[in-house]
């Protein structure tokens, strides 16, 4: 069974640059504009993993990712920040709440992308053995 992934990103052309990456390389792929609508999405579907953008109307990512950690369902779920700000940039409360990676968009490519959520899939796999 293919890994379920949530991309939560305001920016139309990017964020369906990576549905249709991820769901070519076989990943079932939900998407949401904000974070209020990331959040509800990820409260219904509960996926595997989550690409978070940061900078977004109505909740940010940090926002979101905390909203998301303060739960009993959300506190595992594997989170990547996909974003063009800088971690010097980032908010600090990223720092405490169990982001998996930090990738800025315009140092990677989307098939890079694709391979780093694949790395920290298979860490998951590999940790409940």
């Amino acid at each position: 069974m293919s890994a379920q992934i949530v991309i939560v990103e305001d920016e139309v052309a990017i964020c369906n640059l990576y549905k249709l990456k991820f769901e070519l390389e076989g990943f079932r792929v939900q998407t949401a504009d904000d974070g209020v609508k990331g959040y509800a999405l990820a409260k219904k579907n509960q996926p595997d993993l989550i690409l978070l953008d940061l900078l977004m109307p109505h909740m940010n990512g940090a926002d979101m990712l905390a909203k998301l950690r303060a739960t009993d369902w959300g506190g595992s779920i594997p989170v990547i920040i996909l974003t063009n700000v800088s971690r010097d940039e980032a908010p600090a409360q990223l720092r405490f709440l169990g982001v998996s990676r930090y990738i800025v968009k315009a140092h990677y490519t989307p098939q890079q992308v694709v391979d780093v959520a694949r790395e920290v899939l298979a860490s998951l796999k590999h940790a409940d053995r």
